[in-house]
């Protein structure tokens, strides 16, 4: 008679990092949310610097090689592609894997444009591409007080935390 193995669960933490400058023609996209805005974000796919960071902490915390290597640039495929239709990719390979999501922490870094009435839509956002709740996500958003690329308003910067729970 066999025995059976009962898998424990370990608790991993990723975080991910996104940066894109702000430019003139193109759509600002944060959190799968199109943000009026004169100027977008600059970038192979459609440049949503939150979510970017959400995939790399989210990867991070599996043990994976970042977004790049999952989408690269070079790749004609993923020019101007929703950055929400990437992070189902993501949550695919989270199943695969066996991974279940504990929370994510993100924060955004921009002098303009304001993000606050945004936050709830990007909340759904986020809970409906990773099949969670939206009470697993903390978003904020804060300026860089005048100082710094983000303080002359030439980009964005997002971080993200993840926690997930992996099978051994």
């Amino acid at each position: 008679m066999g025995h059976l193995r009962f898998g424990f669960m370990t608790m991993r933490i990723g975080m991910g990092v996104d940066i894109h400058p702000m430019v003139e023609g193109r759509r600002c996209i944060l959190g799968g949310v199109h943000i009026p805005h004169p100027r977008g974000l600059k970038g192979h796919s459609d440049a949503d610097a939150l979510v970017h960071a959400v995939m790399d902490a989210l990867l991070g915390a599996m043990g994976e090689r970042d977004i790049g290597h999952f989408f690269p640039d070079t790749d004609k495929k993923w020019k101007d592609a929703d950055s929400l239709k990437m992070l189902e990719l993501v949550r695919q390979v989270m199943e695969k894997k066996g991974a279940v999501l504990g929370n994510v922490d993100i924060t955004v870094i921009a002098q303009e444009p304001r993000l606050a009435p945004h936050i709830p839509a990007m909340t759904e956002n986020l809970a409906r591409a990773l099949k969670a709740q939206p009470g697993q996500f903390a978003i904020k958003a804060t300026s860089s007080e005048w100082m710094g690329f983000t303080g002359r308003k030439e980009g964005v910067v997002a971080l993200a935390v993840a926690l997930l729970e992996v099978q051994d």
